[in-house]
Formats: structure tokens, sequence, C-alpha cells
């Protein structure tokens, strides 16, 4: 049976989405519907929960506007969601950032994950000249 539902799910499925976790900042583009016409809004926040799978897996994004906190809820699959791209990535120890809700101003900040090579490193790589004294 469960074979049977995957089956009638996975044409719905999108393909291009990126690998986005807890503690991501991102922006959604949503399609909206006013009068007669329709356009595209980008919504810009960090991701606070990822909750479900396949078709009815929905991600909660936070962003605080003019001093009050928004979430809004996403339906990954959904068509009016046009695209998700990953603006930041975060550096968290918990699935669901529920404690940022009780938090303002610089306590919300989320450390950024180091990806890739860090200044550090590559300095640490670079092969070093001999020093010849004579």
């Amino acid at each position: 049976m469960n074979s049977l539902i995957a089956a009638i799910e996975a044409p719905f499925l999108k393909t291009n989405l990126p690998d986005f976790r807890v503690g991501d900042s991102v922006k959604v583009f949503v399609k909206i519907r006013e009068g007669g016409k329709e356009r595209t809004q980008g919504y810009e926040g960090v991701i606070i929960k990822i909750r479900g799978s396949s078709i009815g897996k929905t991600i909660t994004v936070r962003r605080v506007f003019q001093g009050v906190g928004i979430e809004r809820v996403f339906l990954v699959h959904s068509p009016r969601v046009e695209k998700i791209t990953i603006q930041r990535r975060g550096d968290v120890s918990r699935s669901k950032l529920y404690y940022l809700r009780a938090r303002t101003g610089k306590a919300t900040r989320i450390k950024e994950k180091v990806t890739g090579k860090t200044k550090a490193n590559v300095e640490s790589q670079k092969p070093q000249t001999p020093v010849t004294v004579s």
C-alpha cells in the first residue's frame, strides 16, 4: 500500500529544492493572487521547524518585521511555492528553534556554519618556501 501512495505522489514532488535545514536563513518565493493578477513575493527568514515528509513536508519560517515576530508555514512541494533559496547556513544543535520566540534583537542571531575552506586552512596548506641562509 505504501508503494502505491508513493507512486501517486511522485509526479507532484519537486526535484529542484536545495538541501535546507533548521537554522538556515532562506528566502521563499510565493505566488500571490490579487484580484485577477498573480505575482511572486519573497518571504525571508530563519527556518525554525521542519515537519513531515514527502508531499506533506512543511517548513516554518520566522522573521521579525517592525518589532513583531511573524511565522509562516509553507508546504514545500506546493505549487504556490515557486522556489526556495538559501541565504545563510545556520549552525544549531536543535531540531526546533522555538526558543527564538522569546528573544529579541542581537540575542536572535544564529552562528553561521563554516563551509569549505577557511582562511586559516588555506594559509596552512600553502607550500612553504625554504629559507636559505648563506
